[in-house]
């Protein structure tokens, strides 16, 4: 017994590891098995085979099941995961960092782990907009771009212009260990966060005021067509036009060329002209780039991921005189029909640009857009040819054909997958809060109470028949037997078996025929009650049972 309740706690600490749906299966079968041994020591003699006793732990853990899904949702619930070591918040996790240098946004591109997950409201955007917005990098050293330190506010305003139709969303974030939020260009600062605020930068970022160590839920509403900070001063444009010194001469003269096209709208034209005309190739393995990177790419490689045509953009751009930015973040995701549900994984990281254009404000540049459009129109993996493994080339092609029937399956998969972090993982106190005061208003209402009296009455009947019709006949008759007693005034005493019953039976005053039948019924009624008849022997027996409870009325 020692061994298995210890088994019982062990089982336990499987969620400090995994708490996925799989692993919560997997925990399930492990705990019948346990509950089988624990019945097996129970038995003294015969011990019933090994598949009875699988299926009678079954039951005794769908009898069990109800009370605990009864305290999970009504027992308190404290913040933060409830199975979780303490220095899993400080692990280090994969994802969009505050930098951006050549080769960074395309190791994200190998990884399939989920980042955040987004269901519209009312309306869905066009694929080519689902633009995620996360860090905005202003610094430039000559090979790393940086973010800028900049004050934080959760009033923070700014100018802008909402116009055309709103798209509201709710996003589930994972486990970042960073503060910053992604939102969908451009949405309204009003966010709503599960526990906490969120403050917002003037370069139009969002952060939480404390790092995301647990899956954050928060609603917004976006707006594809908006103009954003379109009187800023001189002054504000200098960060958005520095430059390293002694980096990139190339670069540097090309860019004067662009500034004598006359205007920012011809120079970013002729910027994505090249990208578009000349012979470059978009790729997640482009050769490694040296001191001068933006003049080795855009002169001898050509060959480059997101970063660097992000990257080389924006120092032409500033080059030019136009103030410009890098924007890191995610784009696209792949929508899961089963759930409605966008899933947006690390592999859908991108950098694109920023550029102020007077009155127009800050506008979205993607060069990217020039070089593989249909990178921005799909998902990745329908952008860059996937290796098939071990030459499964017919599974990577059923993979990213939608209709297929593994893309079914992995669709199914995915829902199943958020619905349990939705629903299970999720469950957090704010939740649970929720969930009852619904509960307690609805319960409030009388029609809702007399038709849960209804349903219970219903189930008790039905239970009430079907007791009755699975009651033994031979117990039925005895029962019938007994009454018939009971009112010639004979009462069974609990003691009396069918013998001494019969002997009693011999006493009362009643013709001699019935007298012979109530005999008759008793030595008949102690055959089938204690003896083994076959089956058709039963059969014939209860029938005879039947016909001397008759005679003895």
């Amino acid at each position: 017994f020692v061994v298995v309740f210890l088994s019982f706690f062990l089982l336990l600490t499987n969620f400090f590891y995994s708490q996925s749906m799989l692993a919560a299966l997997g925990m399930v079968v492990t705990l019948i098995v346990l509950l089988t041994a624990q019945l097996t020591f129970q038995y003294t003699g015969a011990v019933p085979p090994l598949m009875t006793r699988l299926k009678t732990a079954a039951k005794l853990f769908l009898m069990a099941a109800p009370l605990g899904l009864l305290l999970f949702v009504v027992f308190p619930r404290i913040q933060g995961p409830l199975w979780g070591l303490p220095g899993d918040a400080q692990s280090g996790r994969t994802g969009i960092s505050d930098t951006m240098a050549p080769g960074s946004m395309a190791n994200l591109a190998r990884s399939d782990e989920v980042a955040f997950r987004v269901r519209f409201v009312d309306g869905v955007p066009p694929q080519d907009k689902l633009y995620w917005r996360g860090p905005v990098l202003s610094s430039y050293d000559g090979r790393t771009w940086t973010r800028v330190a900049r004050r934080q506010s959760s009033v923070m305003r700014i100018a802008a212009a909402l116009r055309g139709p709103a798209y509201p969303y709710e996003l589930t974030m994972e486990p970042s260990n960073k503060r910053f939020l992604f939102t969908l260009e451009f949405s309204e600062r009003n966010l709503q966060l599960d526990g906490q605020s969120a403050s917002y930068t003037d370069e139009l970022e969002t952060y939480a005021m404390a790092p995301v160590t647990s899956r954050q839920r928060y609603q917004a509403t976006a707006f594809l067509d908006y103009t954003v900070q379109p009187g800023l001063s001189d002054d504000d444009m200098r960060r958005w036009l520095q430059l390293p010194a002694g980096y990139n001469p190339r670069a540097r003269e090309f860019g004067q060329v662009l500034a004598s096209h006359g205007s920012p709208d011809a120079a970013i034209r002729a910027v994505l002209q090249l990208f578009r005309k000349e012979k470059f190739e978009y790729t997640l393995e482009p050769p490694l780039l040296g001191r001068d990177a933006v003049d080795e790419f855009l002169f001898n490689t050509r060959q480059g991921f997101c970063e660097h045509y992000a990257s080389a953009f924006v120092f032409l751009m500033r080059s030019a005189g136009v103030p410009a930015r890098v924007i890191t973040g995610y784009q696209g995701g792949e929508f899961n029909p089963v759930d409605r549900y966008y899933t947006i994984r690390q592999s859908d990281a991108h950098a694109w640009a920023e550029v102020w254009l007077g009155r127009r404000g800050w506008v979205r540049v993607d060069p990217t857009a020039a070089v593989a459009p249909e990178r921005v129109r799909q998902n990745l993996a329908r952008t860059l040819p996937q290796p098939a493994p071990f030459g499964f080339e017919g599974l990577v092609a059923l993979q990213n054909d939608k209709n297929s029937w593994l893309s079914q399956m992995r669709f199914s998969l995915s829902a199943m997958n958020n619905a349990w972090n939705q629903w299970v993982l999720d469950y957090n106190p704010d939740r649970q809060q929720n969930f009852l005061k619904e509960l307690g208003s609805t319960f409030a209402n009388w029609r809702t109470l007399a038709g849960l009296a209804l349903i219970a009455a219903l189930i008790g009947f039905a239970r009430w028949r079907q007791q009755v019709r699975q009651t033994d006949p031979v117990e039925a008759a005895f029962s019938a037997f007994c009454a018939m007693l009971a009112r010639r005034g004979l009462h069974k005493a609990p003691d009396d078996g069918p013998m001494k019953l019969a002997a009693r039976v011999k006493g009362l005053n009643v013709p001699g025929e019935k007298k012979a039948a109530m005999t008759g019924f008793l030595d008949l009624y102690g055959a089938l009650k204690y003896g083994v008849p076959q089956a058709e022997e039963r059969t014939q027996s209860v029938k005879r049972l039947a016909t001397l409870l008759k005679q003895s009325q």
